[in-house]
């Protein structure tokens, strides 16, 4: 007998509490310089799912299909791979921001042969899912176009896949991401792969706090290295006109544990956990916006180039 008789019932438990702390966060927002966000629109705003495009329960990661054997061995590589120093180390590499020189939607156009290994809930193109996260963010919040925008981008750093920029293993890309320094939460998706990591024996980093102190907020965390981690550097890296708490969500949208179960609430200070109520609302659209049913890139093309030119300039460097 498995568990997968249980399991969908339970993931949509999960969903059901994950939209009731969306709504309470929904009702709290504010953004950054004390302006209120209004509401979601009520009949014509996007409608999460209840079941991926398999069939399933998003972010199912203990069922019997291929798929999820697939991507169970992916987070076996990510979790012993992924040391503190090894993301010290890439972060450093590609912090010169000397890979490419190119705009943001010549970046967005090299997602078109991306697949995310990691995801058990969809196949299709990364430049697919960029768009179905910015549709679905537009359709509640028609007019917070750097929302729109932040759904778009937030993703581009797979690009790392890529050979101008190293070809990094899948591993070291795509995933959940998780802090790096101290001890691994068993939040974190199949946390027992841990167990092989060198950091989990290492006095160090296995203790709550590791090398941090209680409340140093999350800038001060080296998380494990990734495309959030280098879309993060990239912008930050180039000029822009985005609020700050894009960027907070652009480098933490992947750090699933931190939105929904409160991991790692020891190394929070103020400012991310009022930029947390944002990722939380932003968490709906990424996850829930996967489908077979595509976008027509040409048809919304026109108004993602004009908040590409409010927000970015027209190069930008990789």
């Amino acid at each position: 007998m498995t568990i997968l008789i249980e399991q969908p019932e339970l993931s949509t438990m999960a969903e059901a509490h994950q939209e009731r702390i969306d709504e309470q966060m929904r009702n709290e927002l504010v953004l950054d310089g004390g302006f209120p966000l209004p509401k979601p629109l009520s009949e014509d705003g996007f409608k999460a799912p209840q079941i991926n495009s398999y069939g399933r329960s998003f972010r199912n990661y203990h069922g019997e299909s291929a798929r999820q054997k697939s991507v169970e061995e992916f987070y076996k590589l990510q979790h012993t791979n992924q040391t503190y120093e090894f993301a010290k180390k890439m972060r450093a590499e590609y912090g010169k921001l000397n890979k490419a020189e190119m705009g943001i939607w010549e970046c967005c156009e090299l997602l078109e042969g991306i697949v995310d290994a990691s995801d058990p809930d969809l196949e299709e193109s990364q430049i697919q899912h960029a768009f179905q996260s910015a549709e679905a963010a537009r359709k509640d919040y028609p007019n917070e176009d750097w929302l729109h925008l932040t759904a778009l981008i937030h993703d581009l750093g797979k690009v790392l896949l890529l050979p101008n920029f190293g070809e990094l293993p899948q591993w070291a890309v795509v995933g959940d991401s998780f802090p790096l320094g101290c001890a691994f939460d068993e939040a974190n998706t199949h946390h027992k792969y841990f167990k092989n990591n060198p950091d989990n024996n290492n006095p160090a980093y296995n203790t709550k706090n590791g090398i941090y102190t209680e409340g140093c907020g999350l800038d001060n965390v080296i998380m494990s290295w990734g495309h959030d981690e280098y879309m993060y550097l990239v912008a930050k890296g180039n000029s822009n006109n985005l609020p700050p708490v894009a960027l907070f969500i652009i480098r933490y949208h992947s750090f699933h544990p931190l939105f929904q179960t409160g991991a790692y609430k020891h190394l929070y200070r103020e400012e991310d956990v009022e930029n947390l109520k944002w990722l939380h609302i932003f968490h709906k659209y990424d996850l829930y916006s996967k489908s077979n049913v595509l976008i027509d890139v040409e048809k919304v093309k026109p108004y993602y180039l004009s908040l590409i030119e409010k927000y970015f300039p027209s190069k930008l460097k990789w």
